[in-house]
């Protein structure tokens, strides 16, 4: 028995790492509420104070799996999305030109800068996103929601009727995306399947539910 527990203590010490560098949003931010989206980072990052060429670096960040140099950086701090198994990187954009983004470097202080494209199709208008991996993968409903977004109703209004009422949501499926609503189907905890129309960000951006990714 202890031969087991030493094991398991060895296995857990040895995938935790690994675990730990994925990042995804759990709870309700106001941090991306003025973002335009999101673009896909490539392994190296080199960001400048003004998108042209010729314009001072402000930083350089490379990643590799579960390491990221400089090693001071926080993959949470830098990232709205990482998860390196599936090699993919997403920074949060806050403008855009033809050649670059303007992106945020460190999601608590604030600091951005601007990076060169290196493929337009990598920037993805928050639309764009929930269109493409939140059909892909459905949604989750992000911590600290209000109550009164976790309900479906029969029209994009929040005034409009209540069709149900969301307890434990194993299943979340979106159908499309209408300004700031999107029409659901729901498979809640009850197991009866649900369709309806739910809030998936503010009027002001906040964002209530988000691609679940994996």
């Amino acid at each position: 028995m202890k031969k087991v527990l030493i094991l398991l203590s060895l296995f857990l010490y040895f995938i935790m790492p690994v675990s730990a560098k994925n990042v995804m949003p759990s709870h309700v931010s106001k941090v991306y509420t003025n973002t335009l989206g999101v673009y896909q980072a490539g392994k190296e990052i080199t960001l400048y104070d003004e998108p042209h060429d010729g314009a001072n670096v402000v930083a350089h960040i490379s990643w590799e799996g579960d390491n990221i140099f400089p090693a001071n950086k926080d993959f949470a701090k830098v990232f709205i999305v990482y998860l390196p198994k599936k090699e993919l990187a997403l920074l949060a954009v806050i403008d855009e030109t033809d050649d670059w983004v303007q992106v945020l470097y460190d999601n608590e202080s604030g600091l951005r800068g601007w990076l060169k494209k290196d493929d337009p199709y990598k920037f993805m208008s928050w639309i764009s996103f929930y269109n493409i991996y939140g059909k892909k993968y459905g949604l989750y409903i992000l911590k600290d929601t209000p109550s009164t977004i976790k309900v479906l109703r029969g029209s994009t209004e929040d005034n409009s009727q209540v069709v149900s009422e969301l307890n434990f949501p194993q299943k979340i499926k979106l159908n499309v995306l209408r300004g700031n609503w999107a029409l659901v189907s729901v498979m809640d905890l009850d197991k009866t399947p649900k369709t309806g129309y739910i809030r998936w960000r503010s009027n002001e951006g906040a964002k209530y539910l988000f691609p679940d990714i994996k």
